[in-house]
């Protein structure tokens, strides 16, 4: 099966999740800038899964262009990415009405573990249906930044219950280390577009 369907239903989706997060913003109480002020917290806290999810959305996009063809497993991998994502909205709210506490800190960085997870399955479930000449596989190697990022994550459930600073910190690390698409994927996309498929001999 070709990749467009899968592309464009995941884009769908990621669209309605950013759409029901800014949905999910409540207007200030008065008309100053006291009220408006004390919104700060769940603007930021959108403004970090905002970042999450088009780091996802280029990701994503990335992959899919290195990607041949899917399988019926590749589809419910990436079902179970967007499922994980379709969580972000709740655990964004909930991380901006209690800000500084300690379980919806750690609720937002276990959405944010299982996404790393199910991406990780995703491009799995990819290198298993293309086998070992899959382009992927060439340009992905040994995916250090993607196994990294899964520790960080873990790492930042944990220590919510000792310091939730310190797992905001982790987690907005993480953001910052993929807001840049993974270059060995994007090199060879360039590639591929400036140079063209190999002549016929």
């Amino acid at each position: 099966m070709k990749t467009s369907r899968l592309e464009a239903f995941s884009d769908g989706v990621i669209a309605i999740i950013i759409t029901i997060m800014v949905l999910e913003f409540e207007m200030p109480a008065g008309p100053d800038w006291h009220s408006l002020s004390a919104l700060a917290p769940a603007f930021l806290s959108y403004v970090l899964s905002f970042v999450y999810l088009a780091i996802y959305w280029n990701n994503h996009h990335h992959l899919m262009h290195v990607t041949q063809s899917v399988s019926g497993g590749v589809l419910w991998a990436n079902m179970h990415l967007l499922f994980w994502l379709s969580l972000v909205p709740f655990t964004t709210a909930w991380v901006g009405e209690h800000h500084g506490a300690a379980l919806p800190t750690a609720v937002y960085g276990v959405v944010l573990l299982m996404a790393a997870i199910a991406y990780w399955i995703l491009v799995q479930a990819i290198l298993a249906h293309e086998g070992a000449h899959s382009k992927l596989r060439t340009v992905l190697g040994g995916d250090f930044k993607g196994k990294i990022s899964i520790v960080i994550y873990a790492a930042g459930v944990g220590l919510a219950f000792v310091n939730q600073w310190i797992s905001d910190a982790l987690y907005v690390s993480v953001a910052m280390m993929w807001l840049v698409p993974d270059p060995r994927i994007e090199k060879t996309v360039h590639t591929e577009y400036t140079e063209g498929p190999p002549a016929e001999v």
